[in-house]
């Protein structure tokens, strides 16, 4: 891989797994991908990153009705869940079809250069 390319998919995985909206399995590949950079553990790391994220990526309509439920005020907090929710609607009125981590999508971008 370049070594552009992998200084920005490292920039965008610390963005993502400093979100305040990243799961905790997201945030557990993102730190292993990093911490397998430069070694023999880099492909696996990037393949099982890769999967979550795929996994993980939530479109907007998930998002709001997500943060709007019970669920989503036990993982966020009431308070913070009333906030994702009217910032996920408002995005949405803008055109977003994901979630906004554009850390996710970017890295997914580059998914080939990854594997």
């Amino acid at each position: 891989m370049e070594s552009n390319v992998k200084e920005y998919i490292t920039r965008k995985v610390k963005e993502l797994i400093n979100s305040p909206t990243c799961c905790a399995e997201a945030k557990a590949a993102g730190q292993s991908w990093l911490n397998s950079v430069g070694t023999d553990r880099e492909a696996d790391a990037a393949k099982i990153l890769i999967a979550e994220l795929e996994e993980d990526i939530m479109p907007i309509e998930g998002l709001i009705a997500f943060a709007g439920s019970e669920a989503g005020a036990q993982v966020f907090g009431t308070e913070k869940a009333k906030q994702v929710k009217a910032h996920a609607e408002e995005i949405k009125s803008s055109g977003a079809k994901y979630c906004d981590c554009a850390a996710c999508e970017a890295i997914l971008e580059k998914k080939e250069a990854l594997l």
